[in-house]
């Protein structure tokens, strides 16, 4: 049997007025047709309505025959030439006898298939749909839709290409369907009103399209319909660029919105987020619990649903009032996003909303450039923010804000703000320039810093007040007007490892309210260095004041103070003073060459002074004759007028009185040695001297020792030390000094004690007589390297002279010279040129200290022959080994006033044993991570307890030990990752 020939589609013509091949009517050619049969439409305007009822084509005739078919008979050749424009219209639309004002020029009925071609529709009113798609599905290619709007609504399916839609009014294109509607390549142009309207449950696809001119809101996105955004422009809209609301979802990508009359993004409501792969899987859930518990919700809601709002290499500019803001229950994540010059902020989050950032850049804003309040959550890593009007991140009402790896430089206002009863956590953030303070928390908002750098700001880097509460760990101030500033009554502060240099007044100011510090370096205050105000009751610890341009530590009246560990020296004026009517306890005091008596106790004031240590004064202790200070075991080493005895024994006054003789001078040397048996010394004269400078170096060499693992990088530094004083004698007794180079190589994974080493270094020198001052200067590439031509050797030469008489220390100054040429410029290569002839021209006046991994390390060194040969040895860093840890572990407990059980020991021993060695894994960064975790397990255990003895508040068990968390996909081993939360904070005795 012969199968049926396959049936061969007709293609009828419609021309105006009609032909004697050709049908008058565009409905005459649609009623000849068969289903899959195509209408050619002659050029010219066809004032008809039309109801597609069956499968067909329109197009409009550009020929003789219909190129989608070759082998269809050919028609006649069209009069007009086959000039392209075909305008379907509504009859009367000129006239304004339109007898159906308000019905479609053209309609696709449902389950219809239907193509369109070069037909452009015009409507008969603006606000009236020109086009109704209500089901089937419709292709549109070329042509468009003018004075009337283009709806699609039931089940209609659509894919428009190259259409251009305007004149419009209230809305260009309205979408209510279940199906998929997909712009590619349109121009919405003109519109009075909003440009584009999808509701329902639409699914838009818009690619390559731009949308401008419109008077409303360009992009409008409600109810449960969702839109993907690919490669378009929206250009001066009235309103917003994009408005999302109620359950919709966005997902746009390398997308521009320019001049938004409002807000280039404005989110009212979203569906929810889903799940962020790239979110650190290791946060403990109780830091942020029930916002933890939100995120979860949201994804349990609609399991594997893209929703949410979500932004990805997209630039908003220029917008009339913030580039995004996000209010209700809007849930917005912005990757790789670029805002700049809004009128408002940069991102706006209130009500419950809930935003995250990562790699967004903020330039140039009206307003406060990240704001949150209310009870809204952002979360933002490595984002940039830069120039803003007001303040850089604001956190208000029960806001709550994140930070990882954030920079704000530039800002109007405080850099950081949190206010109310806001949190705000950051951890690697950056701040510069600002005018007010660099982070400043009020009222009662709660606020935890984590290796933060603040420079050049006009009021204090860390400012404090009312009844916040702070737990700053690894901060570094520098170059502000204050440093530190504590001053509410009702506040909590808990500052540990802060560095704080260069400041024009004080660089820490506590107040009253529980506040304790512990570990921190505070250098070239230019007024006194720690300073506690009245009725304050602070606990400090582990201080180190170098240089400060007034006294080191002043306490006000009212105060009691606790001080431990604390060394000052070559203040300007006294070491300490306690103003008339203060007190406090002060042990293990160190006070060197200040240029007032090393300690003044005011009228009235009652300090107790234990094991304070007074070296090179005239005086030491200068008390107002109704002061009443308690001393025990308080000792003074060459000072001219003494109150208090030498080391060893012996009166001070006895010394004086006898010095000039022979015995004097043996007396003088025995005691030179801070406490040595006299037996050490030696008869020869000018052995007093000798010793001293010996046992000044023998103390700093003892502080090296007692650090934690890195015996290599001991021996090493020993090594140097008896090089040095070798080649001194030689110089002394007039032979050539071999050549000796005292620049370094530091080479180790973060966490392993370099810069702790560098600045004992730099002390080191100095007790051997090669460095003036022995200060550290630390410094990176952003610190070397320039942004434009002619930076880069100013600001070189800049931080070298800050450096001279001490050690300049260059973190990853591999990245000067990365392997591979990837990420450097001339820029780099001129820092290093520059670095390299300074350290030729001061040679004898600044020691320059390299630091970073060990193989990129190596690359640098010979990626200059200059730096080759002045840097000819590296000290390595190896990793701290288990039991190591534990002990940095031991030290951060005994330094806080706690007690490990065996337990816990031997449970640590296990933790790190079994913790991976990746790139994620931190030395000592880790075990003060894990010490910090203890003590927070510890203090929910004990909250249970409901008399808790003095024994359960100081004691860590087992059952404090946190659970080690594996990351799934361990980063490169030997380089640092994002770090994992058992690996974020800085560690131990690790700088």
């Amino acid at each position: 049997m012969t199968p049926p020939a396959p049936r061969r589609f007709a293609a009828h013509r419609a021309v105006p007025g009609g032909t004697a091949v050709a049908y008058e009517t565009v409905a005459a050619a649609l009623a000849a047709a068969d289903p899959g049969d195509t209408v050619l439409l002659a050029p010219g305007v066809h004032r008809e309505r039309l109801r597609l009822d069956r499968d067909v084509t329109l197009r409009a005739a550009t020929g003789p025959q219909d190129p989608a078919d070759p082998q269809a008979p050919a028609a006649p050749t069209d009069p007009d030439g086959g000039v392209s424009g075909v305008v379907l219209t509504a009859p009367g639309t000129r006239t304004g006898t339109d007898a159906e004002p308000d019905a479609p020029v053209l309609e696709v009925a449902p389950g219809v298939r239907a193509a369109l071609d070069g037909i452009t529709v015009r409507g008969a009113a603006g606000d009236r749909p020109a086009v109704v798609l209500s089901g089937g599905a419709c292709t549109w290619t070329g042509g468009g839709v003018t004075d009337g709007r283009l709806d699609v609504l039931g089940d209609a399916t659509a894919t428009l290409r190259g259409l251009t839609l305007r004149g419009a009014h209230l809305a260009g294109v309205l979408l209510r369907t279940t199906g998929t509607v997909r712009l590619d390549d349109c121009l919405l142009d003109g519109i009075t009103g909003t440009g584009l309207v999808a509701g329902g449950d639409t699914a838009l696809e818009v690619i390559g399209t731009t949308v401008r001119a419109v008077t409303g809101s360009a992009l409008r996105v409600r109810e449960r319909a969702r839109l993907t955004l690919r490669g378009s422009l929206v250009e001066a809209p009235g309103r917003s660029g994009l408005l999302v609301e109620d359950e919709a979802a966005v997902d746009a990508a390398d997308s521009r919105l320019r001049d938004c009359g409002t807000e280039a993004v404005r989110v009212l409501g979203s569906s929810p987020l889903p799940p962020d792969e790239n979110r650190d899987r290791n946060r403990d859930r109780h830091e942020n619990g029930d916002e933890n518990r939100e995120w979860d919700r949201d994804r349990e809601a609609e399991p594997g649903r893209d929703g949410g709002v979500r932004l990805s290499g997209c630039e908003l500019t220029g917008a009339g009032a913030d580039a995004v803001g996000v209010t209700g229950a809007g849930r917005v994540e912005l990757r790789d996003c670029a805002l700049r010059d809004c009128g408002g902020s940069g991102v706006a989050v209130g009500g419950t909303a809930r935003v995250r950032l990562a790699g967004v850049r903020i330039v140039r804003t009206g307003g406060t450039a990240l704001a949150v309040r209310e009870a809204a959550v952002l979360e933002a890593a490595d984002t940039d923010v830069r120039d803003a009007g007001a303040n850089g991140v604001l956190a208000a009402d029960e806001a709550e804000v994140r930070l990882t790896g954030c920079s704000v430089t530039g800002t109007r206002y405080s850099a950081v703000h949190a206010g109310g009863g806001a949190t705000a956590v950051a951890d690697g953030l950056r701040v510069a320039r600002s005018p007010e303070h660099g982070v400043h928390a009020v009222a009662s908002a709660s606020l935890e810093l984590t290796d933060a750098r603040i420079t050049g700001c006009g009021m204090s880097g860390l400012d404090l007040a009312g009844g916040a509460r702070a737990r700053v760990a690894g901060l570094d101030v520098a170059r502000c007007h204050q440093g530190v500033t504590v001053s509410g009554p009702q506040g909590e502060a808990e500052l540990t490892d802060c560095r704080v240099s260069d400041v024009e007044r004080a660089a820490v100011v506590l107040g009253p309210g529980t506040v304790r510090l512990a570990g921190a370096r505070l250098l070239r205050a230019g007024t006194a260095a720690l300073v506690v105000g009245e009725d304050a009751r602070p606990v400090v610890a582990d201080v180190d004041v170098r240089d400060p341009a007034g006294s080191g530590i002043v306490v006000a009246a009212g105060s009691r103070p606790r001080l431990r560990d604390v060394r000052v020296t070559a203040a300007g004026k006294n070491g300490l003073v306690v103003e008339p009517g203060g007190g406090g306890a002060f042990e293990d005091v160190d006070i060197t060459a200040p240029g007032y008596p090393a300690v003044h106790v005011g009228a009235g004031a009652a300090p107790v002074l234990r094991r304070v240590r007074v070296r090179d004064a005239e005086e030491d202790l200068s008390a107002d004759p109704e002061a009443a200070p308690v001393t025990e075991d308080c000792v003074s080493l060459r000072v001219a007028n003494a109150v208090w005895p030498q080391p060893g024994g012996g009166t001070p006054h006895d010394g004086a009185e006898a010095r000039g003789t022979g015995a004097a001078d043996d007396a003088d040397g025995g005691d030179s040695s801070d406490g040595a048996d006299s037996s050490d010394s030696s008869d020869d004269g000018d052995s007093g001297d000798g010793e001293d400078d010996a046992e000044s170096l023998e103390s700093l060499l003892a502080e090296l020792d007692r650090l934690i693992g890195l015996e290599g990088v001991k021996h090493d530094v020993a090594s140097l030390v008896k090089l040095m004083r070798m080649v001194q004698r030689r110089e002394a007794a007039g032979l050539a000094a071999p050549p000796l180079s005292r620049h370094l190589v530091f080479a180790g994974n973060p966490g392993t004690g370099k810069t702790t080493v560098a600045r004992l270094y730099g002390r080191i020198l100095t007790a051997v007589g090669l460095l003036e001052r022995g200060h550290l200067v630390e410094a990176d590439r952003s610190a070397l390297v320039g942004e434009y031509v002619g930076h880069t050797g100013p600001k070189t030469q800049r931080v070298f002279q800050e450096a001279m008489g001490g050690v300049l220390f260059i973190d990853e100054a591999y990245s000067l010279a990365p392997a591979g040429g990837g990420g450097g410029n001339d820029f780099a290569q001129e820092a290093i040129a520059t670095l390299v002839k300074l350290m030729e021209d001061h040679r004898d006046s600044v020691v320059v200290i390299v630091a970073g991994y060990p193989n990129e390390m190596e690359h640098f060194i010979d990626s200059n022959p200059g730096l080759a040969s002045r840097f000819n040895r590296t000290l390595l860093f190896e990793d701290y080994s288990t039991p190591e840890l534990v002990r940095i572990v031991e030290q951060h407990a005994s330094a806080h006033q706690y007690n490990l059980t065996d337990d816990a020991r031997g449970m640590l021993h296990g933790y790190f044993e079994h913790m991976p060695r990746d790139g994620r894994f931190g030395n000592g960064r880790s075990a003060r991570q894990v010490f910090q975790a203890m003590t927070e397990r510890q203090a929910y255990r004990v909250a249970e307890i409901e008399l808790p003895t003095q024994d359960d508040l100081v004691t860590l068990c087992a059952l404090d030990v946190p659970e080690l968390d594996v990351p799934a996909e361990p980063a490169p081993p030997g380089r640092a990752g994002s770090p994992a939360a058992l690996t974020t904070a800085a560690g131990g005795t690790a700088g």
